[in-house]
């Protein structure tokens, strides 16, 4: 037994416990994440360990590989984003990789062990034609026998019906933080154009990635938050990515001292005590995580990663680097379709 009723997060545990038998639940409260949360952190990660025990298997991580199919020129001013057209980061724009290049991407992804491969496009929002292109995309990597998840930015519904005719399984559109640390860190899209962008996806059948980043100067109140708003989703996101954020040169968060990693293994284990039924990824900066830094992580619930060496525009582990430490964990990779 652990010792969860000898603190005022109590009844937020109880809460969390009983998705057990009445399944994930929507009405939670910054209240209750923030007593999970401040939790004694072996109480914490022991009960978001129990609960991801009763949904997943413990020893087995979804892998997927991500690749940046049309890089940087974005005409939003993202704080956090090297692909801004409005940092001065060095980043090139380039258009749309053709296919090809894409299903030789995939093909390599697919072999190394990843079962999902997702391709990112930094536009604000794609025209038609755009969406045409990128379903092709979507249509050969499927092919494959891969999952399939984009983010081309805010969609509509026919654009996302479209999408989901190619055969696209997730589309990816995070929320980044909080409604009300967001006007800090994005000016140029409301947080209600992204809530909609991902009713239009869920409306056309798609299953939903959408997370956000931590460390990026907001307060405990925000990282809860944007939680709290994920979990009061009518469904829950299947696939919730937790970045930590990845300073860049010549954007405006460069200079945010980085977030100390207890934290982010707090917000993963409250993710999974919130959306027990979701994949909860551990994504950008992991690289600046220790190898047992990590390990903690997937205690606290992280069931899912980015696999590869590259993200969009930052790095990440080399491959040879996340086997060894599978190995090492007893991790082994989830096969493809479960």
């Amino acid at each position: 037994m652990h010792s969860t009723t000898d603190h005022p997060g109590a009844r937020a545990f109880a809460k969390a416990d009983a998705a057990r038998e009445l399944g994930a639940q929507h009405d939670w409260t910054l209240t209750e994440a923030r007593a999970l949360y401040e939790a004694p952190i072996t109480d914490l990660v022991f009960a978001a360990q129990a609960l991801h025990r009763h949904y997943f298997d413990p020893n087995r991580l979804q892998l997927s590989t991500l690749l940046n199919v049309k890089t940087g020129g974005c005409p939003e001013d993202c704080a956090y984003c090297p692909q801004s057209a409005h940092h001065d980061t060095g980043v090139t724009a380039t258009s749309l990789l053709p296919l090809p290049q894409v299903i030789e991407a995939a093909s390599r992804a697919r072999d190394a062990g990843a079962t999902r491969f997702c391709m990112g496009a930094a536009w604000r929002a794609p025209r038609d034609r755009d969406v045409e292109r990128v379903a092709e995309l979507v249509a050969g990597v499927a092919a494959l026998g891969m999952e399939t998840c984009v983010t081309l930015g805010m969609l509509t519904g026919s654009q996302a019906a479209s999408l989901k005719q190619a055969g696209l399984d997730y589309y990816n559109h995070n929320l980044d933080t909080s409604a009300a640390h967001y006007d800090a860190i994005i000016s140029t899209r409301s947080y209600e154009d992204r809530l909609q962008t991902l009713r239009n996806v869920r409306d056309a059948g798609l299953k939903v990635c959408c997370g956000g980043i931590i460390g990026m100067g907001e307060s405990l109140a925000d990282r809860l938050g944007l939680l709290v708003e994920l979990a009061g989703f009518p469904v829950h996101p299947e696939s919730v990515p937790i970045n930590l954020l990845v300073p860049v040169a010549g954007t405006p968060l460069a200079s945010v001292p980085p977030l100390e990693p207890l934290h982010l293994v707090r917000t993963i284990a409250v993710a999974r005590l919130l959306m027990p039924q979701s994949y909860v990824r551990l994504s950008a900066g992991r690289s600046r995580l220790s190898r047992a830094e990590q390990a903690l992580c997937f205690l606290a619930g992280a069931n899912s990663l980015f696999y590869g060496e590259r993200l969009l525009t930052t790095a990440n582990p080399a491959l040879d680097e996340d086997q060894a430490l599978f190995a090492d964990l007893g991790l082994a990779a989830e096969r493809a379709n479960g």
